[in-house]
């Protein structure tokens, strides 16, 4: 049973059409007047809605210093300094008038890493802002071009008016508005009809689109509008605003938003448009004078088309109206998984091949799959740094966000970043990862698909995404090294299992080490756990353990003195010392509970005939892993059997 109610979702339905028609209201210019003297808000420019829209879904301050917006949070990912600048750097400024509003903002980067996305979050945002109070918008009812009720108001009263109520009135009557005022409204403008209006791309209110297309067939009317030639038979001259339709993208985007695809590929004439737009805030028709456009000129565009516009000398005028913003490829794991999780999210029914249908959001996808298409995509797009000893794979940890990577640390982080300005231009697209998955599941034919699946996959996607030689050599180098990872991470995860009462067992050593530790930095005695004698410190306990994570003999007393330092610090605080209070003590132990198990694994994951007791412990074992881990028993099987072969080699 789906558990749906038609006539239930028919009465939400028109709940909904009842907003709709609550959020309308017509007056006169006068009853907007003593709105905008109650909330002068309602009288803002277009980049100014933009930047009180994100800001007013939430700022959070990383670090002290970075901030991530969260308008931005559930749809992009790892692009944090990307939203930054285009917030800080742009529409700030923006909205307070500067010079940087008179720019194009022009969104450069690779395929599927963002670029659109961002624009459409712009534009649903918009949308779904006009219909709040804080972005209400009013208009001269009637209008073409949707525009501002102050333009009524003459040049010789504007700065009065400023002075009055600190609105700064921008931009002039648009020609039927003009017309309008002189013939039918008599140059009263106190009755001049003014509505709200509801900004929407469906609608063709204040959100507009443009792609280029074969420019012998594509006019520029399509930005500016164009004669009406029926309206032209009844009133006889091209100039007559009643003859002409103002609905080009730019007219019906004024008020907010035009989105400008692929921007670099139109023709100049095209351009010319978006220059005048965007230095002048003006539109030229035909016939016409200069028409005011309060209009946030959005465009985007891929990094090959960039170099190549911007390194002509040719185009320097559109260059310098022009705000760039790298939109790269995220460079954090973690970040690149959720991305691979909203497109599954997302999929709908996919026909991979005749015959066979999928929904990847149902299909159960094993833990670590989607991780280990994250690291190579990840690697794909990763500079190797200058600094000696550093590796890529650490590098891509320290993105992340690990404390600490061999002698690497956080502290370095930025450093790292620092040393590319362009990292994360290039490399593999979401999109292929994607791509692969839905490949593994075609080939495997199963409902579950694992991280090995997904290593196949990426494997045999390699000679489809590139025919360069060193290329493709390359990405293969990337897979053994994602494998290798995984190599270890599949062992702790089996041996992790195989650990009855995980928890408690690492409690236990990791107390045992403690109280060791303790008499050896305080030169004295433990009590030994049988015999109750004092005995001297257990050295070959402490080493054991210590050994797992490379501290050498010379090493080990600045070690044990850090972690009684930890212990004091905690207890000060009125807190306990656990296993996860220190990322290094928890590896060792770790490490070496799983050491003490390995025969026990080898053993019975290899056996092909298990006697009754290791087909009671792999039972137990699958069982954990589906509770504890995420597993069905079909991955944890495989996986069971895949760590077999990887101890018994």
């Amino acid at each position: 049973m789906s558990g749906f109610n038609a006539k239930e979702f028919l009465r939400q339905v028109e709940e909904q059409r009842s907003l709709e028609v609550a959020l309308a209201w017509e007056g006169t210019f006068g009853e907007y007047l003593e709105m905008v003297e109650k909330q002068p808000s309602i009288a803002s420019l277009a980049h100014a809605r933009l930047y009180n829209m994100i800001v007013a879904a939430g700022v959070n301050e990383v670090d002290g210093a970075a901030k991530t917006y969260q308008f931005f949070a559930d749809d992009l990912y790892g692009l944090e300094h990307t939203m930054q600048q285009l917030v800080e750097e742009y529409l700030n400024p923006a909205a307070r008038r500067l010079d940087i509003r008179k720019r194009i903002l022009m969104l450069v980067g690779p395929v599927g890493g963002g670029k659109s996305t961002l624009v459409t979050l712009i534009k649903r945002g918009v949308e779904k802002h006009s219909r709040t109070d804080a972005g209400a918008i009013y208009a001269i009812k009637g209008c073409p071009m949707h525009e501002e009720p102050l333009h009524l108001i003459p040049d010789e009263l504007r700065q009065q008016f400023k002075q009055s109520l600190g609105v700064h009135i921008e931009g002039d009557l648009c020609p039927v508005c003009r017309y309008r005022l002189d013939h039918e409204w008599g140059n009263n403008i106190h009755n001049v009809p003014v509505q709200r209006i509801l900004l929407s791309e469906r609608t063709r209110v204040g959100v507009g689109t443009f792609k280029p297309a074969d420019p012998k067939s594509q006019d520029v009317a399509e930005l500016t509008g164009s004669v009406n030639i029926q309206a032209l038979t009844e009133y006889g001259q091209e100039s007559d605003p009643r003859a002409y339709n103002f609905d080009g993208e730019l007219n019906i985007a004024n008020r907010g938003v035009m989105e400008f695809i692929e921007m670099l590929k139109a023709e100049k004439r095209f351009l010319y448009e978006l220059n005048t737009v965007a230095g002048e805030q003006t539109i030229k028709a035909s016939r016409f004078a200069l028409i005011y456009c309060d209009v946030a000129v959005i465009a985007h565009t891929n990094e090959y088309e960039y170099n190549s516009y911007f390194s002509n000398k040719e185009n320097e005028a559109m260059i310098d109206r022009i705000f760039v913003v790298k939109v790269p490829y995220n460079l954090r794991v973690s970040e690149e998984v959720r991305i691979y999780e909203k497109l599954i999210g997302q999929s709908d029914v996919h026909e991979g091949m005749p015959g066979v249908e999928m929904n990847l959001s149902r299909v159960h996808i094993a833990p670590y799959t989607l991780k280990v298409a994250a690291m190579f995509a990840i690697l794909t797009r990763l500079k190797p740094s200058r600094k000696a000893g550093l590796s890529l794979m650490a590098k891509m940890k320290l993105y992340d966000g690990e404390k600490q990577v061999g002698d690497w640390d956080q502290r370095q982080v930025r450093e790292l970043h620092e040393e590319f300005l362009d990292e994360g231009m290039n490399g593999v697209s979401p999109r292929l990862i994607i791509n692969r998955i839905s490949a593994a599941l075609v080939k495997g034919g199963k409902s579950y698909v694992t991280p090995i699946d997904m290593l196949r996959a990426l494997r045999d996607g390699v000679t489809e995404y590139t025919n360069n030689e060193e290329e493709r050599r390359k990405l293969l180098g990337f897979i053994d090294e994602v494998r290798k990872e995984f190599d270890e991470a599949a062992k702790k995860e089996v041996q992790r299992a195989f650990v009855y009462s995980y928890e408690e067992s690492a409690h236990t050593m990791m107390n045992n080490f403690i109280d060791n530790v303790e008499a050896y930095c305080n030169r004295e005695k433990v009590k030994h756990p049988v015999t109750g004698e004092d005995v001297e410190p257990d050295e070959r306990l402490m080493r054991s353990i210590e050994e797992q994570i490379g501290i050498t003999e010379n090493q080990k007393r600045e070690f044990r003195e850090g972690i009684m330092r930890s212990v004091a610090s905690l207890m000060r605080r009125g807190q306990s010392f656990t296993v996860t209070s220190d990322e290094r003590l928890k590896e060792a132990i770790e490490k070496k509970l799983f050491t003490d198990l390995k025969d026990v694994v080898k053993i019975t994951t290899s056996s092909k005939t298990p006697d009754a007791e290791q087909l009671k412990k792999v039972n137990e074992v699958v069982d954990r892993m589906c509770r504890e881990q995420g597993y069905t028993p079909q991955s944890a099987n495989e996986l069971l059997r895949y760590v077999g072969t990887l101890l018994n080699r």
